[in-house]
């Protein structure tokens, strides 16, 4: 993987959350290519939850200021940054007080999925690839992890389709078992319509529970992981069903060379 270069978008990533299957993978993957010699950026939500002091985050300026829109409402862009110790890896945080000031990341403290995940998912798709624009830093692959970066391929295909900057790109989706209760805003498929993504594209939105917004996802990738042992039977099997190259499961002891060819033989 010399010199390719590959933008991971992930909803959770160790060391600044807690460790799961997402946040650990979103480590995991990105160290293993660096290693390789790949040239690697991460982004993820600036959640309130994080320690932005431990971390030593810092606000990049030139890259902050713009306003997204999210459903005719224009919401400030912040971008934040941090290297992980002894990795030379840094990571990029998409921020906005509205949408990730609260000290959590998903949910309430009562277990409740926040009312507007769903404008927080777009703004952070949004906000990647903006920031990635003004970076002016064309990733051969975007690997997306976790629901909350999931609107990331729908967008690219749709919204940034005639974006020059990446004509080439293609996008891995990696799949997980890990999910959430119930459904996002009921709205959310009118929210993306907003911006001009055509109804037909992702009618699997109508309710956007878990499997749904990963199956509008599979639809938008060049490619697809399998990345939970657990995931469900229809997930599997939507994905083996899509047309779209994927990679079986790997265990973690095992995942460095399989993910790698996989990049290489599959996907570049």
């Amino acid at each position: 993987m010399e010199d390719k270069r590959i933008l991971y978008v992930s909803s959770e990533v160790v060391p600044y959350l807690a460790e799961n299957e997402v946040s650990s993978m979103s480590y995991e993957v990105p160290k293993m290519i660096n290693n390789q010699g790949g040239q690697i950026r991460i982004f993820m939500p600036r959640y309130g939850n994080i320690n932005e002091r431990r971390h030593q985050l810092h606000e990049v300026i030139r890259l902050s200021g713009m306003n997204l829109v999210v459903n005719d409402l224009d919401m400030p862009l912040i971008i934040k940054v941090a290297s992980i110790p002894k990795e030379r890896i840094q990571v990029y945080f998409i921020d906005n007080d509205e949408y990730f000031k609260r000290k959590a990341t998903f949910t309430d403290e009562d277990g409740v999925l926040f009312p507007d995940n769903d404008e927080r998912a777009i703004f952070f798709a949004k906000g990647v690839v903006e920031t990635v624009k003004k970076l002016n830093w064309v990733p051969d692959i975007i690997h997306v992890h976790g629901w909350m970066a999931a609107m990331l391929p729908i967008y690219m295909k749709h919204f940034y389709k005639n974006e020059a900057l990446f004509s080439d790109t293609k996008i891995v989706t990696s799949v997980y078992g890990q999910s959430f209760e119930g459904a996002l805003d009921i709205e959310m498929i009118n929210k993306i319509k907003f911006d001009g993504v055509p109804l037909d594209a992702i009618s699997d939105l109508e309710t956007p529970d878990y499997e749904n917004i990963m199956k509008a996802t599979i639809n938008h990738s060049d490619a697809v992981i399998i990345a939970s042992e657990n995931l469900s039977s229809s997930l599997t099997k939507f994905i083996e069903s899509s047309g779209k190259p994927f990679l079986p499961f790997a265990s973690k002891d095992k995942f460095a060379e399989t993910y790698s060819n996989f990049y290489k033989n599959f996907v570049l």
